[in-house]
């Protein structure tokens, strides 16, 4: 290709894309690399994207194939594109569909057996040779049957080796379910999807042939990914099991079921700690999912799994999918099933079993983008750095690392500037969150605030949260159950007085707590005491933030001691 200094794309050789996003077809050089490329970081006016082997996966699986990859690049590059690059997309790329799964038959009913097809010798003779794989796998003429029960199981230990498994074993319909989405909320505000939320639908269901009806969504919090569970569900018209994180969150799904489809209460069920009924559209949590009364039990609670003929699973913010449920997803690899999450990032890495146990990246949208055009609130950050006491400075260079870190996050001044900041925004709803629960009845008590934590009873919660969203309330202090699936809309103010140790995942939940369209701009405030390990920590954060394209500033405050 010949240099076009128009075009609005840099590929470089160490797989990483540049997207200047000031320039003419920006928008459609990133439609084109996003089904083949990860973004990374997307600040203010150069956008990054990675191509990894798992996003190349993700391409091959919706069907596109090194060619496609050449195209797009080759339409929309800046500069000669390096040589090599796509041979070795073809390489990675060709790994894809080596090993097929299959069923016995196309009768509607799944046998017990199902087959992987390898019809590379050398494949075949690398798979034999896994030791974990040899109680799952029996040898075949043209590969190994396995056990449909150890589906998920099989294809997750294939990807650890480099091998994902193009899966063409047949998906069960469940029992159906007829229903339709309402044309207004039960409120009477008129409700129609967003075309990013329909667009994911359908993304996720594809054609309906083999290869589709299954994957990840990617929206940022407070972009509506329930809307896009409950389209998926209206298309699919079938009994459906959904999976969060808490029972607020049950609640919430519930709410919003009620509110937006045309379900009645009879067809949906709660299964929690506080209520075990099954319905054709069932949320349960995944701690009750994972619960049992010591190590060496089973599962009690996997028998929801079995307990109807579930045709969608909807994992809620499927970065948290716990271990235990991976195991048991292996029996539900013949269910169409749906992830959500504002990022998949995990910090264990196990990024590739979401991958294989639920499926690929359907569809992912910057932040950026969806604040652009009022979908989710623009987000003002500031790290606000304060010094420690003078009478816990020396307590702090003596202490083991991790005491560090706590007495630096539980630096008492911090309670200072909490007010300070709460008067200074006497018409935002404030949420104050941290980690230490010591530290968070001092600020409750100090702010005569209502204290959530997780040893809070449901029940108290839900009062709380009303509280809340009445306006009744306008201080919260939450500790990590904010990080996950709280519904607060009106929130427009977050204080972070202590965190996990620099979680990305934990700055990207806490910061969708406020990013719900309110008409005017969220406030995240981090405070952070200076010179100590706490400020290493939050540079990750600080990072994070700046790559998703958030302004954000550092500022110091001096507190009289």
């Amino acid at each position: 290709m010949s240099v076009n200094p128009a075009n609005p794309l840099i590929v470089q050789s160490d797989k990483t894309l540049l997207l200047d996003v000031h320039a003419d077809r920006a928008e459609d050089a990133r439609a084109a690399i996003m089904p083949f490329a990860e973004l990374e970081k997307s600040p203010e006016h150069i956008h990054t994207y990675r191509i990894t082997p798992l996003s190349l996966w993700n391409a091959a699986s919706a069907g596109l194939g090194p060619d496609d990859i050449a195209g797009a690049l080759d339409e929309f590059s800046r500069y000669q594109i390096p040589s090599g690059i796509v041979e070795g997309f073809s390489d990675v790329m060709s790994r894809y569909g080596k090993i097929r799964m299959v069923s016995a038959d196309t009768a509607q009913t799944l046998p017990d057996e199902l087959f992987l097809i390898v019809k590379d010798e050398a494949v075949r003779a690398e798979v034999e040779a896994v030791k974990d794989l040899g109680k799952y796998l029996k040898k075949t003429e043209h590969g190994f049957s396995l056990r449909l029960i150890d589906r998920g199981t099989v294809k997750r230990e294939l990807i650890h080796i480099g091998w994902p498994v193009q899966d063409e074993a047949m998906l069960l319909n469940g029992e159906d379910l007829e229903f339709k989405l309402r044309g207004e909320s039960l409120s009477g505000r008129p409700f129609t999807p967003r075309d990013y939320q329909v667009e994911a639908a359908r993304s996720v269901l594809g054609s309906g042939g083999p290869g589709t009806g299954y994957g990840v969504v990617a929206l940022p919090c407070g972009s509506g990914k329930t809307i896009v569970g409950m389209l998926i569900m209206s298309l699919l018209k079938t009994n459906t099991l959904i999976l969060t994180t808490n029972v607020a969150a049950v609640h919430q799904w519930i709410e919003e079921l009620l509110d937006k489809t045309e379900l009645s209460k009879e067809q949906i069920a709660e299964y929690s700690g506080d209520s075990k009924s099954v319905a054709p559209v069932t949320i349960a949590t995944y701690q009750i999912i994972t619960w049992r009364p010591n190590r060496e039990a089973d599962f009690p609670h996997f028998k929801i799994f079995r307990e109807r003929p579930w045709g969608l699973i909807i994992y809620d913010e499927v970065h948290l999918l716990p271990a235990p449920v991976f195991r048991v997803t292996a029996e539900l690899q013949a269910v169409r099933r749906l992830g959500l999450t504002a990022t998949l990032i995990r910090e264990d890495g196990a990024e590739d079993a979401v991958f294989s146990l639920v499926g690929p990246k359907r569809y992912d949208v910057p932040w950026k983008e969806l604040e652009g055009k009022g979908w989710i609130a623009e987000a003002l950050c500031t790290e606000i750095r304060l010094d420690l006491p003078e009478k816990l400075k020396i307590p702090y260079a003596v202490a083991p690392p991790r005491e560090k870190y706590r007495i630096a996050s539980e630096n008492p001044l911090k309670e200072d500037i909490v007010v300070q900041l709460i008067e200074n925004h006497g018409d935002d709803q404030i949420l104050v969150i941290g980690q230490y629960l010591s530290q968070l009845n001092s600020l409750a008590k100090l702010l005569k605030a209502p204290l959530i934590t997780g040893k809070t009873p449901n029940a108290e919660r839900e009062r709380i949260y009303g509280s809340f969203k009445r306006g009744e309330v306008r201080v919260i202090v939450v500790s990590r159950v904010a990080n996950f699936a709280i519904d607060l809309p009106d929130a427009s103010m977050a204080v972070q007085v202590s965190g996990s140790f620099g979680s990305r995942q934990e700055e990207a939940q806490r910061l969708g707590r406020i990013l719900r369209p309110k008409g005017r701009n969220a406030w995240f405030y981090t405070l952070v005491s200076r010179y100590t390990v706490e400020e290493d920590f939050a540079s990750n954060r600080q990072k994070f933030l700046a790559e998703q394209g958030y302004k954000y500033s550092i500022q110091h405050w001096a507190v009289k001691q």
